[in-house]
């Protein structure tokens, strides 16, 4: 069995042996129809078009995306071709709401604001937006939930509609998956007439996919004050993203948000758990992050713990320093652990 596999996906190498004859790693942008002619499987990221282009003619029968999202794979094709897929979904939730978290208690400290008299809009409220509401929860915010699958689904009791998020928040975070198209579509679900809506100067945070936002309708934003603030981690056209955007932004960062060692361990595992699923192999292996290099926090309260653990102003500073290694910056990421990794001493 060969797997080829995004030279970029962690803890991989000594639990793949135990499943693949022959395992060739690559950059994730450097998959090509030759390359994967004769695999049995890939195992990608986000960078890697899993399309007609590079998958016709080849015998790959299942591919694995270690990611949330899967809008860079052709999943029509890949069910004319006889493909099956899986993604990750959840992977690295807890590490985009450490994300929020800490961005939440940076910005609360820049600004000067208490969080706990302010109102939070989530739109799109599964694995991610799910605990995305019980952090802003602990601070002790409102918050008002955006969901049309799920309210469909669920009625309408607990959701509320664009509309009254764009009346009554003081923040808004997106985290949806990318429709391009259908009863769904969400690719720039926040365009001109959304921010033309807003009643109170939001904050906008975008963790989820950079064409959720209109990039020149969001600058408009930021430039005429509609909104106050905006903390971006995904962006319209990456790698190449909007300089001007990246300097007006609170917070900017190269798509690191779910980047926790803990979310990577997640994908990685599911991933491989999928395969194994798939070809009906059983292998035992354990994937595991690296233990961070000071696991014992001395802080005096909680947030200051948080901010210790992890602080998105340094990612920030990277890449508002060179934003041309946007790729650079988030390939070689640095070791980020979540909360459950330390012992916190007060």
């Amino acid at each position: 069995m060969k797997i080829i596999i995004d030279n970029k996906i962690p803890y991989i190498k000594e639990a793949v042996q135990k499943i693949a004859d022959e395992v060739v790693y690559v950059p994730g942008k450097d998959f090509t129809p030759e390359l994967v002619r004769d695999a049995d499987a890939l195992i990608v990221r986000t960078r890697t078009q899993c399309n007609r282009n590079l998958l016709e003619g080849s015998r790959v029968k299942f591919i694995a995306t270690a990611t949330i999202g899967f809008d860079h794979i052709d999943t029509e094709y890949c069910k004319q071709a006889g493909i099956e897929w899986a993604n990750a979904p959840g992977c690295n939730s807890a590490s985009v709401a450490q994300y929020i978290q800490s961005s939440l208690l940076v910005w609360k400290s820049c600004r000067n604001k208490k969080l706990n008299e302010l109102t939070i809009g989530i739109i799109g409220v599964g694995n991610v937006g799910s605990k995305i509401a019980k952090v802003a929860r602990d601070f002790g915010m409102r918050v008002l939930l955006n969901d049309l699958p799920r309210e469909e689904k669920e009625g309408t009791e607990q959701f509320a509609s664009l509309n009254k998020i764009a009346e009554e928040c003081d923040i808004i975070t997106f985290h949806v998956p990318l429709y391009k198209e259908g009863k769904y579509k969400t690719f720039h679900l926040a365009d001109e007439n959304f921010f033309q809506s807003l009643k109170r100067k939001p904050v906008i945070i975008n963790t989820s996919r950079g064409e959720v936002i209109d990039t020149d309708a969001l600058l408009k934003a930021l430039d005429s004050r509609t909104i106050s603030d905006a903390i971006i981690d995904v962006w319209e056209h990456e790698p190449e993203i909007n300089r001007e955007l990246l300097e007006k932004v609170f917070i900017g960062t190269p798509h690191i948000a779910g980047y926790s060692a803990d979310g990577k361990a997640n994908a990685t595992r599911m991933s491989l758990d999928a395969i194994c699923k798939f070809f009906q192999i059983e292998a035992d292996y354990k994937i595991n992050a690296p233990a961070p290099a000071s696991p014992i926090i001395h802080a005096k309260n909680h947030e200051e713990a948080i901010l210790q653990i992890y602080n998105p102003i340094e990612d920030s500073t990277r890449l508002k320093k060179q934003p041309a290694q946007f790729e650079t910056l988030r390939g070689d990421y640095p070791l980020r652990r979540e909360e459950t990794a330390y012992l916190i001493k007060y």
